[in-house]
């Protein structure tokens, strides 16, 4: 695993407007990936989850939504503080999950990362959205973004067509920035309990993906027309 700058990625500002999250890039205020994403989800995902916050109750709901997105926040300080040869010393309880969960991921899931280009970047497309992702590089030969992710409970490959888009985009945007030709997405998930999942698109499926994430920005532009 080394570093290889090949690019020089952008710095941003991330600001709410309308609650929404947007990248300030340039003169640019970006939706970001992420918002694309709710705001053009299926009905039957709609009803998912409205199913679960009425089972658990709404209080329930938003303090597991907390959690995880705590831990997962702490899981990848850990994982970017790795990645530049660092070491993140938190005693807490959830920091000690957290250091669990990336070590598990460093172990089984980062031994085919042959190069780094660069981690926590910030992509974009003009005019259409931005976004961040945990790394861009090489793995297992190929160019390639890769997220991490931490999970309450293992994942179905059905589950996490969210995560495939966010893959999707985040390539479409380099590709249109840097004249790259990225075709493959890596997901690296953890729980708290130490379960590891990796999920590998490629091919004419990852294609098939970034032409359904650009279907989603142009319904999100025309949600916002009416």
């Amino acid at each position: 695993m080394k570093w290889n700058k090949l690019y020089e990625y952008p710095k941003s500002i991330r600001s709410l407007i309308k609650d929404e999250r947007h990248y300030e890039i340039g003169s640019e205020k970006l939706p970001s990936v992420t918002t694309i994403l709710a705001a053009t989800q299926s009905d039957e995902k709609r009803a998912s989850l409205a199913k679960w916050k009425a089972k658990v109750g709404d209080n329930e709901a938003e303090r597991i939504k907390n959690v995880a997105a705590s831990r997962g926040t702490n899981m990848h300080s850990h994982l970017e503080y790795h990645l530049n040869g660092q070491g993140l010393l938190d005693l807490s309880s959830e920091g000690q999950v957290a250091r669990n969960m990336a070590d598990k991921i460093i172990r089984e899931g980062l031994n085919d990362l042959h190069e780094i280009w660069g981690s926590e970047v910030v992509l974009h497309y003009p005019k259409r959205y931005a976004g961040a992702t945990d790394l861009v590089g090489i793995y297992q030969g190929r160019d390639s973004i890769v997220d991490f992710k931490q999970s309450n409970k293992p994942k179905k490959d059905e589950w996490i067509l969210d995560y495939k888009l966010q893959l999707a985009a985040y390539a479409t945007a380099h590709d249109c920035i840097y004249g790259t030709n990225i075709e493959q997405g890596v997901i690296l998930m953890c729980t708290p309990d130490l379960y590891f999942q990796r999920f590998i698109i490629n091919g004419q499926q990852f294609r098939n993906y970034k032409q359904e994430w650009m279907k989603r920005v142009e319904k999100y532009y025309e949600l916002k027309r009416i």
